[in-house]
């Protein structure tokens, strides 16, 4: 009986695009927004998650990154996929929930010019009409999920599972 190589195997498999992004929010409830140099609209902290890097590693990293600070996101929020289009390819999305900083934290951020113009804290609803349609639409998900206590499942922005009910 032959063996299998199960690496090789694997490597021949399809690829997906893995993000991570964090709601963090200052002591009076509001959202941290933040707005990158590199592409146009507001974004959530996080981006893309790196090879051999777990989603949570990388959402880690990209608040070290994009605001220089050592912070570790409590719990799961909101897992989208999403399918290959004529402009991206299929994806992986995730969304945890980072809490909140005190004041001190939130004073201590610093932004890399290169990377982030400006960062905003804004209440949640004005915050997320700042964002682009589909970060929108997975944001507000995930508000709603910080409430319930519960992650949710998404597949084209549309609710596939919720674990509340």
């Amino acid at each position: 009986m032959a063996t299998v190589n199960r690496k090789a195997y694997q490597k021949r498999l399809p690829k997906k695009r893995i993000s991570a992004g964090c709601l963090l929010f200052n002591e009076a409830g509001q959202l941290l927004i933040v707005n990158p140099t590199y592409k146009d609209g507001w974004e959530i902290p996080g981006g893309t998650v790196e090879a051999n890097e777990s989603p949570l590693q990388g959402c880690i990293r990209e608040i070290w990154e994009e605001l220089g600070l050592e912070w570790r996101p409590l719990r799961l929020l909101v897992v989208d996929y999403n399918p290959e289009t004529a402009e991206r390819t299929e994806s992986l999305n995730f969304i945890f929930d980072g809490g909140t900083l005190s004041m001190e934290q939130a004073a201590s951020i610093t932004v890399p010019p290169r990377e982030i113009s400006e960062f905003r804290f804004m209440e949640p609803e004005l915050a997320v009409q700042m964002l682009k349609r589909r970060l929108r639409r997975r944001v507000t998900t995930a508000l709603q999920q910080r409430v319930t206590g519960t992650p949710a499942y998404l597949e084209e922005q549309v609710e596939a599972f919720d674990a509340s009910k």
